[in-house]
C-alpha cells in the first residue's frame, strides 16, 4: 500500500504552503513565527502565535489548520501513540467545513482550495500510517482534484510547485519500483522524474513558505530513491541547522552519513542523540535510542569492532521487543540480519544459520529476506 502513501504525500501542499493567502501582514507574521516553532518542537509557542492568528481572523481557515499542525508533529515524534489521533482528525474536519462554506460561495476560492487540500492530505498520511487504506484512498481520491485546480490558478506559484513536484516525481518513479502499482496509474495523470526533481528543488529555493517541506522530501528523495547521499545530507543539514531540535532532521543527518560509509561522523550524530533522548528533549524518544543503537552497532560494523556492534543490536533489538506492538519492525528485521552477518564473520556459523532463518521467519522489509537467502547459501564475510 505504499501507492496510497506516495498520493496522499502529493495531495498534500506541505504544512507551511497556504500562507501566501491569508491576506492581513500581522496575522501571516504570528503564523511564520508559529511554523517555526513548529519545525523546533516548541509546541506551547506555536499555539500561542496560532490562537493570534485565529484571534484576529476567527473566519479564516489558516490559525485552525495551523493549530492542527501542531497536533501532527504531536504524532509524528511518538507514532505508536495512537492518543492525538481522533483530536487532530477532528480538528481537520473543522477546517473542511470552514473551506467548504467559501467554495460553496466561490468554486475558484483559492484559501477555500488549499486549505481544504491540505486537511485532506494530512488526515490521508495519518489513515496511511494507521493502515486504514479505505479511508486513506478515500481523502487521495477527493484531494487530488483540488490540487489540480489550485495548479491551474496559481501555476507560477513556487509554494505550489512543492504539490505538483512530489506528483510528478512520485508518479514516474514508484510503477517502476512497484509494478502492480501500474494498472492503478491509469486513473492518475502520469509523472515525469526530472519534472518533478526540478519543481522540487526550484520550491525548495525559491518559495516562500514550502522551502523546508520541499527541501524535507529531496533529502528523503535522495536518500531512498535515488541514493545520492551526499545530496540527500546536504539538505538534512541545512534542516537540522536551521530546526536543530527537531528530533526527526537530526536522525536523517546520521542516516545519510550512514549511507555514505562515514562510520565517524555516524557514531558522533547518534551519540549526541541517545544524549539528548537521555535528557528527556522532546522527540528523542525509544524510537530515536533503538535507532540510535542501530546505527551506532552498522558504525561499530564497518569498523569491524565485532563485540562492539553485537551490544549495540542487542540493546535495539531488546527495544524492538519493547516497541514492536504490531509486528515486527523493520530495524528489529535488520538488527538480526546484521547480528547474523557478525556471527558469520566471527566464524559462528551455527548461529548465523538460525539468525537467517529468524529473519525469514518475519516478514521482509529492506530486502532482508533476499540477503538472508544468499547468506544462507554463502556465509557472510
Amino acid at each position: 500500500m505504499r501507492f496510497i502513501s506516495f498520493i496522499l504525500f502529493v495531495i498534500l501542499f506541505s504544512n507551511i504552503s497556504f500562507s501566501q493567502w491569508i491576506g492581513d501582514s500581522l496575522v501571516e507574521h504570528h503564523i511564520q513565527k508559529g511554523i517555526n516553532y513548529v519545525y523546533n518542537l516548541s509546541f506551547d509557542s506555536a499555539v500561542t502565535e496560532f490562537n493570534f492568528a485565529v484571534r484576529l481572523q476567527p473566519e479564516h481557515p489558516a490559525g485552525y489548520f495551523f493549530l492542527a499542525m501542531v497536533e501532527w508533529w504531536k504524532i509524528m515524534i511518538d507514532i505508536e501513540n495512537e492518543s492525538n489521533d481522533k483530536k487532530f482528525i477532528s480538528m481537520l474536519d473543522n477546517v473542511i467545513d470552514m473551506c467548504d462554506k467559501r467554495l460553496d460561495k466561490n468554486e475558484n476560492d483559492i484559501v477555500g482550495l488549499f486549505f481544504k487540500g491540505g486537511s485532506l492530505g494530512f488526515q490521508g498520511r495519518l489513515y496511511g500510517n494507521r493502515e486504514d487504506w479505505l479511508k486513506a484512498a478515500n481523502c487521495g481520491r477527493e484531494a487530488l482534484p483540488i490540487v489540480q485546480q489550485a495548479y491551474q490558478l496559481a501555476p507560477e506559484n513556487y509554494d505550489i510547485l512543492l504539490g505538483i513536484g512530489i506528483y510528478n516525481y512520485y508518479a514516474a518513479v514508484i510503477p517502476e519500483i512497484y509494478p502492480w502499482v501500474k494498472p492503478l496509474m491509469i486513473f492518475f495523470p502520469k509523472g515525469d522524474k526530472i519534472t518533478g526533481l526540478t519543481q522540487l528543488r526550484s520550491a525548495a529555493e525559491h518559495a516562500r513558505y514550502a522551502n523546508i517541506e520541499a527541501s524535507y522530501f529531496l533529502m528523503q528523495v535522495y536518500q531512498y530513491y535515488e541514493r545520492h547521499y551526499s545530496e540527500a545530507l546536504r539538505y538534512a543539514e541545512y534542516l537540522h541547522g536551521r530546526f536543530p531540535n527537531n528530533a526527526m532532521f537530526h536522525k536523517y543527518v546520521g542516516r545519510c552519513n550512514a549511507g555514505m560509509g562515514n562510520w565517524n561522523e555516524v557514531k558522533n550524530i547518534f551519540n549526541e542523540i541517545l544524549s539528548r533522548v537521555n535528557k528527556k528533549q522532546p522527540g528523542y524518544d525509544l524510537l530515536a535510542k533503538r535507532e540510535a543503537f542501530y546505527y551506532l552497532g552498522l558504525a561499530e560494523m564497518g569498523h569491524r569492532k565485532l563485540d562492539s556492534a553485537l551490544s549495540y543490536f542487542y540493546r535495539s533489538d531488546e527495544l524492538s521487543r519493547l516497541l514492536d506492538k504490531k509486528g515486527n519492525s523493520g530495524f528489529m528485521i535488520m538488527t538480526n540480519l546484521k547480528i547474523g552477518m557478525i556471527y558469520d564473520m566471527q566464524g559462528k556459523r551455527d548461529l548465523a544459520i538460525m539468525q537467517y532463518k529468524k529473519v525469514l521467519d518475519m516478514k521482509n522489509a529492506w530486502d532482508a529476506h533476499k540477503q538472508a537467502k544468499k547468506y544462507l547459501k554463502t556465509p557472510y564475510k
